[in-house]
Formats: structure tokens, C-alpha cells, sequence
């Protein structure tokens, strides 16, 4: 587990970054240095710190798709034939349940370490699987809100709401401010309706890639449906954080937006502003 601070300001802008399925904590946080140079810039004098937690389920060659028997030789790996690549949960397909987030409990409580030993967090970012991880750690700080949500759909088979997001007082934090999902998607099937039902409150701002293959639109668009304020970026490109000026612009508009609270009327004029730079929304 890793972070990043650009002073030592006492009242940090704190964000949780989730990786996707297959990296770690590290490997996002070289790969989103371009948003945290971003959001120093934008955020001085106030301090930034990023928290990069790696998921706690190591996968194998073969858990890693469209990995091949030439791909390990090169690989790093250690004499389990394990290479350095995590997960949140891994999907399992079952005619008589649907499917499974299997280890869905372990990768929240290993989310809900983090949260204790670096937040409270203002936010969360997420890619891939990491932004469906990122969603979900919205819904489930939302307070009794959520709990309520949670109670209704156990009751239809769903799942539980995850006993690894209280402390001692209750929530492990409260309810976060904003949410980013790059190419991030809602967990199928009515066993995880209590992340989504109701409709998630939390502010999320929604990056979907045109050329994206791995999580297409649709699948994404499912997510959006979920939540209440329904706002998304489309950019040109696939599966991928986008890192030219206007994406990284329209990231710190938001954040910055949801830190100030302000109106709706507000947030139309920002909108536009954004769509100035060729953002699409």
C-alpha cells in the first residue's frame, strides 16, 4: 500500500485509487501520475494524497485472460509460477447461482483497511474492475441509506451488507463526496442489488472509451443507470485512463465542483465550460 502527499499540510485532499483486475496498487500508481500531477497543480496550496491499496486476491497465469504459455517465460514471477497481478474478486460463472463475485468480501475488507489506516477520504478512483470496487465503496458509505437498501434486497437473496465497513463507531468514515470510474460496470444479477437499489447518492462522474472492447459501453452505461446524477465522459479512446488535457481538466472540474458543493445551476455553467475544451458529456 502506497501514497503520495505534495506537502504536509495538515487537511489533505484524500483520494482512494482502486486498480483493475490483473495490476496492484504500484503499477496504478504509475499509471495515473499524469491525474496526481493534475490535481497538485490544481488543488495548490492544498495538499493531495493518493492511496493506492492492491487487492488481496493473487492470480496465476491462467486467471489473467489472454494470457499464454510463451507470455509466462517472460513474466515475472516467483517459483509458485504466480505473477504480480491482483483482483478485488474474481467472476465465477454458475448455472444454479449466476454469477459470483468470489472473495467480493475479502476485497472490500482489504478497501476497508485502507480506509482506516489512511483516510478519511474525500473521494474515490477507480478503473475497470477497481471503478465497479469504486461505485461500490460509494454506495456502501452512504449511512443508513444504504443499510435500509441492503436489508430489503437480503431478503430476496441478495448479498449482506460487508461488516468490514464498520468501525467502532459505526461507518469506518463518512459518506464520501465524489466518485471517478473509468470504465466501470455494475455487478450483475440481483445477489449485489443492494449496492444499487436504491439509486447510489454519491457524486459519480463516469469515463466511458469509445473503442473500449474489454468493458463496452452497454456495460458501462449500466453502471450510469445506477446512480443518481447520471454524469459521463466519452472519450475516443479504448480501455485505458485518458490522460490529455481536457479528460484530466473535466476530472479536476468535478472534484472540484463536488468539494465546493455547489448548485445545479452551477453545475450546468461548469458543464459547458468543460464542453468548451471538446469534453464530451
Amino acid at each position: 500500500m502506497s501514497a503520495s502527499a505534495t506537502t504536509s499540510n495538515p487537511h489533505p485532499l484524500r483520494i482512494l485509487l482502486l486498480h483493475g483486475y490483473t495490476q496492484s496498487g504500484p503499477l496504478f500508481s504509475a499509471k495515473t501520475r499524469a491525474l496526481h500531477k493534475a490535481f497538485q497543480k490544481s488543488f495548490s496550496p492544498r495538499s493531495v494524497q493518493f492511496s493506492y491499496p492492491t487487492g488481496p486476491h493473487r492470480l496465476r497465469p491462467t486467471d489473467v485472460p489472454g494470457f499464454s504459455s510463451d507470455q509466462a517465460n517472460g513474466a515475472e514471477d516467483d517459483s509458485k509460477g504466480e505473477v504480480e497481478a491482483y483482483g478485488w474478486w474474481q467472476r465465477k460463472d454458475s448455472t444454479d447461482e449466476g454469477v459470483v463475485y468470489k472473495g467480493i468480501e475479502e476485497g472490500l475488507a482489504a478497501i476497508a483497511k485502507c480506509v482506516r489506516e489512511e483516510g478519511p477520504f474525500d473521494g474515490v478512483i477507480g478503473f475497470s474492475q477497481g471503478a465497479a470496487a469504486a461505485a461500490m465503496v460509494a454506495s456502501l458509505l452512504e449511512g443508513e441509506y444504504r443499510l435500509r437498501g441492503f436489508e430489503e434486497t437480503e431478503k430476496a437473496g441478495g448479498m449482506k451488507y460487508p461488516e468490514s465497513l464498520w468501525g467502532k463507531n459505526g461507518f469506518v468514515q463518512p459518506p464520501l463526496k465524489f466518485a471517478i470510474v473509468y470504465s466501470g460496470f455494475r455487478a450483475p444479477g440481483e445477489r449485489y442489488d443492494g449496492f444499487y437499489k436504491p439509486q447510489i447518492k454519491t457524486e459519480v462522474l463516469h469515463f466511458i472509451g469509445q473503442l473500449d472492447t474489454v468493458v463496452e459501453e452497454e456495460r458501462s452505461r449500466g453502471l450510469v443507470a445506477c446512480c443518481e446524477e447520471q454524469r459521463v465522459v466519452v472519450h475516443p479512446g479504448g480501455h485505458f485512463l485518458p490522460s490529455q488535457r481536457p479528460w484530466l481538466d473535466a476530472c479536476v472540474a468535478f472534484v472540484r465542483e463536488a468539494l465546493e458543493g455547489e448548485k445545479k445551476g452551477d453545475m450546468r455553467e461548469e458543464e459547458e465550460s468543460v464542453e468548451d475544451m471538446d469534453v464530451p458529456f
